[in-house]
């Protein structure tokens, strides 16, 4: 059976139809097309043309403009006249959502349309149906009566369409049958796929978006598979993960996602979805994208990977890989952070401040916060200083020597010190740990496979090596993945870290980098920890400050930023929780309140609650469909009114918006989910 990409070692685009949309030619390998969708009233003509014009200017290929009823639809004639007026022909996308005759009036106007098959047709009323299979049917060809009429303007219009698929807006139908899962969005989408074909209307492009970036993933990979099937092709793949949120957490979120398919090939236009103006959307697509402009280079010496039996693992489902514990890595453990402080010269109680630790001088004591790393590496320092309980420190094996022989080098001893070597430097080693020994392999950075797997055996399963996997192939994550898959091939079941380091340059290529190459691996499965770094140069450019004595990591030291984003990136994979989790929509004409403004302020009276999910949407499209996982909704319901949700379970209805965000802390408290904030 064939993978669902063209190969796991060698990068390559997969292949898909093309797909015209107005003068844009996307799919069968012309370059990935950067999108974004704006947030003004779509009635307001000249609001939303200034906004479209900044995104075109930011370099947006296709922008997208909600259209929630037939007026909407309509004044997308207006919009597209002025934009034209103005010389700016960029294709325009309508969304369309509950309103078939909305749709059928943008696909004579704008040269795409998306629908929701979640909601096109169907209606969502979280009621679980029972179906026999000639009911089944029936359904289906409700939706061939209703859907047909589209395709065929789309046919005489040279309209193109995305059957968008969102996880948290299947219809109770796909609901009542497949379930919550990536299969029932795939399905989703099928059945509108194969209307279409049978229509012989191609001009077609599908997504599978998901603020889960696990699911997200998994039900692309199956789509794929599912058209590669049934059609023996594929059509275009818009990527995006839905509702990522702002900032930091926004980018990794939508990295992890939309990184992870594209390492291995897959996707002809990205939207990062974040809550803040969609012009800034664009440049976090262009980081996403431009790592694959110059991209030929596969993981040497090994036979390219190309069909399904040859994995040992499924990248249809998340199973993490089996390994067992040493210390608190491994087997159940949430994967670890390390945090490398290398580079700082001499190393004081105030520098772990950045990574998780803050010491009171004056009750000397330590207290520790949620995102702290539970190892630091410091090379060859040993900290002059007792640490906090938790925290233990990787050295070079001359370093962990000295601490070894000479007890009052440092009062923490042997317990919490540790050495870690290079493969061949292990074997070869007189002396090593009877608790813990790192070793490093680089994987498949040169031509000879053999220095690769040369030592594994050397280690395998020895109770006291944790191994750590990096790469300087320029294609890293597939060379790293492709040794996790020998380690299974081979029951070598010693626990992981990955070990990533960024050449980039601004804070933005950074996160892009780390979420797309750690969090490839861990939404596969793969990693019991791992440890980000920068590289010399890379580390300086970020520590240096401009002549307000600001750097563009927003004032936070390198150490901090570095953390901060290795705890996102296992957040955003849900692979460990260890802050709250806010599933925000980006805004768009629907929106009935100021999302950016709000989340803001639900942030700031929330952000300590662990492991709580909010989800902020701005009107009923997105909730409370999208926040398909979410403990708790604030959700637009009408002009300055607010519903609240537990779950899918509307609680409080047309809340004054003015008193919302207290209404969602009460209910917070309500449900035990709350706890005071720490002063």
């Amino acid at each position: 059976m064939q993978l669902y990409c063209e190969s796991l070692t060698e990068y390559k685009r997969l292949a898909t139809r093309e797909v015209a949309i107005g003068n844009l030619k996307l799919g069968n390998f012309h370059p990935i097309r950067l999108q974004t969708m704006t947030t003004t009233d779509t009635m307001d003509t000249m609001a939303t043309v200034e906004q479209t014009i900044r995104c075109i200017e930011a370099g947006a290929e296709l922008v997208r403009i909600t259209a929630p009823s037939k007026k909407e639809a309509e004044n997308l004639l207006n919009i597209k006249n002025e934009l034209h007026r103005r010389g700016y022909t960029t294709p325009l996308v309508a969304d369309i959502h509950f309103t078939p005759n909305a749709a059928e009036i943008a696909a004579r106007i704008v040269e795409k349309v998306r629908v929701n098959p979640g909601n096109y047709v169907d209606k969502k009323k979280f009621e679980l149906l029972e179906y026999t299979d000639a009911e089944y049917l029936e359904e289906i060809d409700r939706i061939r009566e209703r859907f047909t009429p589209l395709i065929s303007i789309c046919k005489e219009y040279g309209t193109a369409m995305r059957i968008g698929t969102n996880h948290g807006s299947l219809s109770d139908r796909i609901m009542s049958r497949y379930g919550d899962t990536p299969m029932g969005m795939v399905e989703s989408a099928m059945e509108f796929l194969r209307i279409a074909r049978a229509e012989n209307y191609h001009n077609i492009l599908l997504s599978m978006k998901s603020s889960n970036p696990q699911v997200m993933v998994q039900a692309y990979r199956l789509l794929i598979a599912q058209m590669m099937q049934e059609f023996n092709e594929c059509y275009p793949l818009h990527l995006g993960v839905t509702e990522a949120g702002d900032g930091e957490d926004g980018r990794v979120k939508s990295a992890a996602g939309i990184g992870t398919l594209l390492e291995d090939g897959i996707g002809d236009t990205v939207r990062v979805s974040l809550t803040e103006d969609p012009e800034f959307e664009i440049p976090v697509c262009r980081d996403l994208v431009k790592r694959y402009n110059d991209r030929s280079q596969h993981v040497k010496g090994i036979a390219p990977i190309e069909t399904e039996a040859a994995l040992s693992y499924s990248p249809f489902e998340y199973r993490r890989r089996t390994s067992f514990a040493i210390d608190n890595i491994g087997d159940k453990h949430v994967p670890v952070v390390v945090a490398d402080l290398s580079k700082i010269e001499n190393i004081t109680p105030a520098h772990l401040e950045g990574v998780g630790y803050k010491y009171d001088a004056a009750s000397d004591k330590w207290t520790i916060n949620d995102s702290a790393a539970d190892y630091i590496f410091t090379g060859n320092q040993v900290l002059p200083f007792a640490l906090p309980g938790t925290l233990k420190v990787i050295v070079y094996p001359a370093t962990w020597q000295q601490v070894v022989a000479d007890a009052s080098i440092t009062p923490d001893g042997v317990t919490k010190y540790f050495p870690i070597y290079q493969d061949a430097g292990f074997v070869k080693a007189k002396e090593r740990s009877g608790i813990m020994n790192f070793v490093m392999f680089d994987c498949f950075s040169d031509d000879t496979p053999l220095n690769d797997f040369t030592h594994l055996d050397d280690v395998a399963n020895d109770p006291t090596v944790v191994i750590c996997l990096s790469s300087e192939n320029k294609h890293a994550m597939p060379a790293v993945r492709r040794m996790f898959m020998e380690l299974q091939e081979r029951k070598i079941n010693n626990p992981v870290v990955i070990i990533c380091d960024s050449n980039w340059s601004s804070a933005d290529e950074h996160l892009v980098h780390y979420a797309t190459e750690c969090g490839a691996l861990l939404l596969d499965g793969f990693g019991d920890g791992i440890c980000l770094g920068m590289t010399s140069k890379a580390y300086e450019s970020a520590s240096a400050t401009n002549a307000s004595g600001r750097n563009y990591l927003n004032n936070q030291t390198t150490e901090q930023f570095i953390n901060s984003t290795a705890f996102t990136i296992l957040q955003a994979t849900r692979t460990r929780i260890s802050k709250t989790e806010y599933i925000s929509c980006p805004s768009c004409g629907r929106t009935l309140f100021d999302l950016q403004e709000t989340t803001a302020k639900i942030r700031a009276v929330t952000n300590h609650l662990k492991g709580v999910k909010i989800a902020i949407m701005g009107c009923i499209v997105n909730g409370p469909g999208e926040m398909a996982d979410a403990d708790f909704g604030y959700v637009g319901s009408g002009p300055g009114k607010i519903t609240l949700y537990k779950g899918k379970e509307v609680v409080k209805r047309n809340v004054p918006s003015d008193i919302a965000v207290s209404e969602l802390i009460l209910l917070l408290k309500e449900n035990d989910a709350w706890v005071e904030p720490v002063v």
